[in-house]
């Protein structure tokens, strides 16, 4: 590869960190001297230097630009990240989400003052509990991982009711990843139920372990393998036969949102994730919300605070007090305030712009999507199970034997080729797994590029063998990480270099 003086490659740009970039004396601002010395921070003022680098304001822009230019992201190409749904998020959403009325309230304004906000919130509920089917939703959870605590935290507070204190959560091997850490968190036993040759939940082996200690069964539907858990009623029906509760995972909503009613299923609980099904940009760490909709068994256990509507408008019940009034007995709180309002806002333009038959459309897209790619791709790749799958297309290493070239090898080199790899190594019950989710917004050229382009490296793999997949990728900014290095000995803050001593005379 060319070198070139400066450290860039055309437009490729080379960029230190900002601390490396500091001039001392630089500054974007002009500010004058203060008109008087006279200091009021009480004995609390810097005694040493405050150590942010000095920088014009040119600069700053144009570092933090070329850094937002080495991102991928989804609106720079397809990004087929399984069990994530990366979905392309319409600019309609962001416009009614910074909406001055929506994006400048604050959780302290006196309720009558933020009418429309909770309304919004009452509306999207509603919506929630109409594609669900269940008849009530906690709202606050701010991501998926929490709706899942919120869930487990109401049917630990039921059984606790009935005074059935039970220990044991079953969680099959198919399920969510965030399942047995969230049922370990509320104190659980964790058990796991092994999965049959068609990537399902082993029903027989399912039935025999259900017994009185069985507090609940933690299960992902459609499951991480991107397959519908066929004997799904079957299962449900058990658990409520053994006195134990049915959560839901939700991850896997938008293979089923529109289609699919989870009250119908025998559901007592699952978290939606706002952010995937319903259309927020999220990755990176937010972000998110995760509302868990409750069957009514569990919905008197609801966390506070939630919204009610009567005849003098909306209004947020807040307290234990508040709640006794209402008849219901909350589990707690999760969080402060009400819930991620800036995703409430984008979910719910989502789901209005699309109307319940859009939402059909774009779960039935979705299925459409991953199953095209595992059709074109089985005789290149190796699926891991029979088709049809769901939201997600499903392959192993198989592919790869005898090439010395690993999935993660394969992986990095398709970063060369200019996509954001799919999940690697998840779901574990599968060896060597490559995860792959198209979601629905994207179309079948996008697709058949990316199919032609998978199916290249895996020519190349088999006719030249490892090394170029090994030293992949080659066009980045920075090579291959040593990540063993980076997991074990991260470095997350700079330090400026020690200076190096003089020699001794």
């Amino acid at each position: 590869m060319t070198e070139t003086f400066s450290g860039n490659k055309g437009l490729r740009l080379e960029e230190p960190l900002i601390f490396e970039m500091d001039t001392p004396g630089s500054t974007g601002v002009d500010v004058a001297d203060p008109a008087t010395d006279e200091l009021r921070l009480g004995g609390l003022e810097r005694k040493t230097a405050i150590g942010l680098p000095g920088l014009s304001e040119p600069q700053v822009i144009r570092h933090y630009t070329r850094l937002s230019q080495k991102n991928y992201s989804i609106d720079a190409g397809f990004y087929p990240l399984g069990s994530c749904t990366m979905k392309y998020n319409p600019r309609l959403n962001e416009r009614m989400a910074r909406l001055p009325g929506f994006s400048d309230i604050h959780p302290f304004q006196p309720v009558s003052t933020v009418q429309g906000a909770l309304e919004l919130i009452d509306t999207l509920a509603d919506w929630l509990k109409k594609l669900t089917g269940m008849p009530a939703v906690a709202m606050s959870p701010a991501a998926g991982a929490q709706g899942e605590l919120c869930g487990m935290l109401a049917i630990r507070a039921a059984l606790e009711a009935r005074g059935d204190k039970r220990p044991v959560v079953l969680v099959p091997e198919s399920a969510h990843g965030t399942n047995p850490a969230t049922a370990a968190a509320c104190g659980y036993k964790v058990e796991a139920i092994p999965g049959d040759a068609r990537g399902r939940v082993d029903t027989k082996a399912f039935k025999e372990r259900l017994g009185p200690d069985v507090a609940a069964v933690m299960l992902t539907n459609p499951n991480t393998c991107g397959l519908f858990e066929t004997d799904i009623i079957e299962l449900s029906k058990a658990i409520h036969e053994a006195g134990a509760f049915f959560y839901m995972d939700g991850a896997n909503y938008n293979a089923i949102v529109g289609r699919v009613r989870i009250a119908d299923l025998g559901a007592d609980a699952m978290h939606i994730n706002l952010h995937k099904t319903f259309s927020t940009p999220h990755g990176g760490g937010g972000p998110g919300a995760g509302p868990t909709v409750l069957s009514d068994a569990l919905a008197p256990f609801a966390p506070l605070p939630y919204v009610v509507h009567d005849d003098q408008g909306y209004r947020l019940v807040e307290t234990d007090l508040d709640a006794q009034a209402e008849g219901t007995q909350p589990f707690g709180r999760l969080k402060g305030f009400h819930g991620q309002f800036g995703v409430f806002v984008r979910a719910l333009s989502y789901i209005m712009s699309m109307g319940a038959d859009g939402l059909r459309q774009a779960s039935g897209d979705a299925v459409l999507n991953a199953n095209y790619l595992l059709e074109t791709l089985k005789d290149t790749l190796t699926p891991s199970f029979e088709g049809p799958c769901m939201h997600e297309a499903l392959f192993d290493d198989r592919f790869l034997k005898d090439t010395g070239v690993s999935t993660l090898d394969f992986a990095k080199a398709m970063i060369d080729e200019g996509y954001h790899p799919m999940t690697m190594y998840f779901p574990l019950v599968v060896h060597g797994a490559l995860l792959m989710e198209p979601t629905e917004t994207e179309s079948k050229e996008t697709l058949d590029v990316y199919v032609a382009t998978l199916k290249d490296l895996a020519r190349r793999a088999r006719e030249n063998g490892a090394e170029a997949f090994k030293a992949a990728p080659q066009l980045t900014p920075r090579r291959r990480l040593d990540e063993t290095q980076a997991a074990r000995k991260p470095v997350l803050r700079w330090r400026p270099e020690e200076p190096v001593p003089e020699a001794a005379e």
